[in-house]
């Protein structure tokens, strides 16, 4: 018999997107947990795709109110699909992150990983998936959308550290 106090899975859905990688940027997400849905969106003045993509992962999963929550992660970024997936991640962990780019966003994603139940699918962006396509909107909106409209966007502070770091060896 199912438990009668289980909580309903969440769809997770996210997209980011830069004008220039790096260059204005902002991420987009859409959480849908039953008939309620939610969208969330920000950007910053120069940043990078990857950055995006990850942070609409974060921002969306950090969004959710009760701990253990099975949640449906769907993302057209090979690189934060890939990354959990294929074990990448736990990987960079055990190796302290040498040489590998945004380990600001992915120290953040770590423990909600945890927190949660979290599977990740991976779909061809632009490719007419429905909420991807939305999240996409809201991603270029919340970045170029926003830099073209004359908003002051914030500075990506983590981009910026690794920036001034980067010794030409890290896809930022």
């Amino acid at each position: 018999m199912a438990d009668a106090q289980a909580k309903p899975a969440i769809y997770l859905y996210t997209d980011g997107a830069a004008s220039g990688n790096p260059g204005p940027g902002g991420y987009g997400v859409v959480l849908r947990c039953g008939n309620i849905e939610k969208e969330m969106s920000g950007g910053f003045i120069r940043t990078t795709n990857n950055r995006m993509e990850l942070l609409a992962v974060i921002t969306g999963l950090e969004a959710i109110k009760w701990d253990r929550a099975t949640v449906y992660v769907t993302s057209d970024s090979k690189y934060v699909v890939d990354a959990i997936n294929k074990g990448w991640l736990r990987s960079w962990v055990v190796k302290g992150f040498k040489k590998k780019a945004n380990p600001d966003l992915w120290r953040r994603l770590l423990p909600l990983l945890d927190k949660h139940h979290v599977e990740f699918f991976w779909v061809h962006g632009h490719q007419g998936h429905p909420e991807n396509e939305r999240c996409d909107r809201l991603a270029v909106a919340a970045g170029q959308g926003a830099y073209e409209s004359g908003v002051a966007l914030p500075v990506d502070e983590g981009y910026e550290a690794q920036a001034a770091s980067n010794d030409g060896t890290l896809d930022l």
